[in-house]
């Protein structure tokens, strides 16, 4: 029995998946509508740091680490010295806390239960999704708003109820999750250095 010939699965290159994935993911970056929703969330954290106010970031999965590592930026990389500190939180950070309520509640709860809590009128609720929607990113946005929250989204495409419920809505036009996450953390970092080497900051 002789066995049946197959043919080879071309692969491209991995020089060539690199550039055509750098070229994505700059198509998706240069897109004209990010500028102006950057810095109007700019413009957010410095009335946020002005009047005290508090930014609550959160997200699930890998949005969640992206919502950690903005509050590890703005909470502490932009401030180098005395004067006003950026009061910021991120509430997918406590273990204990999300699982306490997902456990005694249930897991939609995880947000919106802690926004109850920490969030008045007022402060700034920082949703990140880069996939399909939330019914717990959901949830925490529509509290927020009852509670006269500043509402700011780092989304990817295809969720209008989450866009909806934003007052500004960061929306990286790009296929890839993948993508879409890349900017969102270009963004923290956008946002770090111009907060940190462009914008004085007040005294106590």
């Amino acid at each position: 029995m002789t066995g049946s010939a197959t043919t080879p699965v071309a692969i491209p290159a991995p020089t060539e998946f690199v550039h055509r994935y750098v070229s994505e993911g700059l198509a998706a970056l240069e897109a004209p509508q990010l500028a102006a929703g950057i810095a109007r969330f700019a413009e957010i954290l410095m009335e946020a740091r002005r009047s005290r106010r508090l930014v609550l970031f959160f997200g699930n999965g890998a949005s969640a680490t992206t919502a950690s590592h903005y509050v590890c930026d703005i909470g502490k990389a932009v401030h180098q010295g005395p004067g006003l500190r950026i009061r910021c939180v991120a509430l997918n950070d406590s273990v204990t806390t999300t699982t306490a309520w997902a456990n005694d509640t249930e897991y939609n709860d995880i947000f919106s239960e802690q926004l109850r809590t920490l969030a008045l009128n007022g402060d700034v609720a920082v949703a990140l999704s880069a996939g399909r929607p939330s019914q717990s990113i959901h949830r925490a946005m529509r509290l927020a708003r009852e509670r006269g929250l500043v509402t700011v989204g780092l989304l990817g495409p295809g969720d209008e109820t989450l866009r909806a419920l934003c007052d500004v809505a960061i929306v990286v036009p790009a296929d890839r999750p993948e993508h879409v996450e890349d900017v969102h953390l270009l963004i923290n970092h956008l946002l770090t250095a111009y907060l940190r080497d462009e914008v004085p900051i007040p005294g106590l």
